[in-house]
């Protein structure tokens, strides 16, 4: 039986980018754009506020962590905000650490953050199946995981890059498991937490090229046809096609990385010839197999 949430993150390979340790005094701001890369922190001492673009803030204490997948622009800083007239006040006192706000005042929290990147040329089909923004607190095996993480980056031991990416699949998948459940947002983690559900999910993952009907998806989840729609699209936040066709896609992805004949990938995708899987493919890619497979650098 298949695991959809482990071979989500694995498709998505997380790779190492940025760890630091920093602590704040006194007010501060933090403030980044157009990053387009996953943030996470782990809050160690104290307290701090974290806002992200389009988003109500988010006030961070000890024993907090958060990982945002896919971000493009987020403040963080002091729970008081400086003034606007004052200059950011940022200093490195060492290899990856990191203070802000006033060196004198007293050290008011103390956190690890990181930017890992996801190398998957489908990130953006993977990473829409995810939460937008994941905080749990009091998971010290996450705590624990930064910390390593940290340690890593700032190592030069042999097979750095290897152990920081397998790290990073660890927290990622740490991090999914202790947000998901019925309280999660719409998307693959609250479908998970449904039984019947997860049924369904895992057929998809299982079998990609079988015949993947909503009838069929149906009967793995025990419902009707339309009790089994409904409640997939309010769970997971799309269609049960529209589901499978991702998925079948982030394969198809993959597959044509590795030079695999097209008759053969439209068979291990669901599709029953070569022109099929040609039309589905730049309807949902916005190019052909042949253009993608041309530019995307192999695995």
């Amino acid at each position: 039986m298949s695991d959809p949430l482990a071979e989500v993150v694995s498709l998505l390979k997380p790779s190492p980018s940025i760890s630091k340790l920093v602590t704040g005094g006194g007010r501060w701001i933090v403030e980044r754009t157009e990053l387009g890369s996953p943030f996470y922190c782990a809050v160690v001492e104290g307290r701090c506020r974290l806002s992200v673009a389009d988003r109500q803030p988010i006030l961070l204490t000890a024993g907090d962590f958060v990982l945002v997948p896919d971000i493009y622009s987020f403040t963080m800083g002091s729970i008081e905000p400086p003034s606007c007239a004052a200059p950011p006040q940022r200093l490195e006192t060492s290899p990856g650490v990191f203070r802000l706000g006033d060196p004198e005042a007293p050290v008011e929290v103390r956190a690890m953050v990181g930017h890992c990147a996801f190398v998957a040329r489908e990130r953006t089909l993977l990473v829409s199946l995810l939460p937008e923004v994941i905080h749990v607190h009091g998971e010290d095996r996450l705590t624990t995981l930064v910390g390593l993480i940290h340690d890593e980056t700032r190592s030069g031991r042999v097979a750095r890059d290897m152990v920081l990416g397998r790290l990073l699949e660890v927290l990622l998948i740490e991090a999914l498991r202790s947000f998901g459940g019925e309280t999660a947002p719409p998307g693959l983690l609250r479908g998970l937490a449904d039984p019947q559900l997860a049924a369904a999910l895992r057929r998809v993952h299982d079998d990609p090229g079988g015949n993947i009907t909503v009838a069929a998806l149906a009967r793995d989840a025990a419902m009707s046809r339309s009790t089994f729609f409904d409640r997939f699209r309010c769970e997971v936040g799309v269609a049960p096609m529209e589901y499978a066709t991702t998925w079948r896609m982030a394969l198809a992805k993959k597959l044509l990385r590795r030079d695999v004949a097209l008759a053969d990938i439209a068979r291990r995708v669901g599709y029953g010839s070569a022109s099929a899987f040609s039309v589905a493919f730049s309807r949902h890619v916005g190019t052909s197999p042949g253009a993608y497979s041309r530019y995307a650098p192999d695995e």
